[in-house]
């Protein structure tokens, strides 16, 4: 099983933080098994938000075109010949 990427931690653990906080407060239960239902209901939620991140972002992969072979040309010119230098005879 493939670990978990950045952004799908990110997602689950907003959406559960989220949601938990959205239906404590919209419900307004006290009770003990109330909270735990939505504590419950809010972790699968969370789950199933992570685990469908990456469904909605993929993209195919960008295939590299090799780029065409071009003859290796010389970019530096020979040096000019020096003139030749003659000793005098002594």
């Amino acid at each position: 099983m493939p670990r978990p990427t950045a952004a799908q931690l990110a997602y689950g653990s907003c959406t559960v933080i989220f949601s938990t906080l959205a239906m404590l407060l919209l419900s307004q239960t006290t009770s003990g098994a109330g909270i735990a239902i939505i504590a419950f209901a809010a972790l699968a939620l969370g789950l199933l938000v992570a685990m469908t991140v990456p469904l909605s972002g993929k993209r195919p992969a960008a295939v590299e075109q090799p780029a065409p072979r071009e003859p290796v040309r010389a970019s530096v010119p020979a040096p000019a010949p020096e003139p030749v230098r003659e000793r005098a005879a002594s």
